[in-house]
């Protein structure tokens, strides 16, 4: 083998491991200089459907408010870590679907959660929070 082909193999094989390994600037591979996304606030949510929250919980890890719309009532929480949200997903009422986004869920009854899904792009889930989330039916 040349020194010329051993080069290229070499650079080849630097760009596959570069590749796969975990880790590094998401947006650099994607060709993207955009940073990433700011996660949303309680008022963020709250005010994308015409709530201003009453603030229930305001911790370091976990912020709760309480929303009453012509929707209905619900909580809207927000989270800094997707283990935080996990870990009070686990503990979260089995009997109450949630609506759930990144570092967020909106807790509440299936009928104001449904009215709520579009305009905050939320994931719904009906019985096992975060592990399957159920498909809730059109309409």
């Amino acid at each position: 083998m040349t020194t010329y082909s051993r080069l290229t193999a070499f650079a080849l094989l630097v760009g596959l491991v570069a590749a796969c390994a975990p880790g590094g600037d998401e947006n650099v591979a994607a060709g993207s200089n955009q940073p990433p996304a700011v996660p949303l606030t309680v008022e963020d949510l709250s005010s994308q459907v015409g709530c201003e929250p009453r603030m229930q919980v305001d911790a370091s890890d976990l912020r709760t408010g309480y929303c009453k719309t012509d929707a209905g009532e619900f909580f809207v929480n927000t989270f800094t870590s997707e283990e935080g949200k996990n870990a009070w997903m686990d503990q979260a009422p089995e009997y109450k679907p949630h609506l759930v986004g990144p570092l967020w869920t909106v807790l509440g009854d299936l009928k104001v959660l449904k009215q709520l899904q579009a305009p905050l792009k939320g994931d719904l889930h009906l019985k096992d929070h975060r592990v399957t989330p159920t498909p809730a039916a059109a309409g």
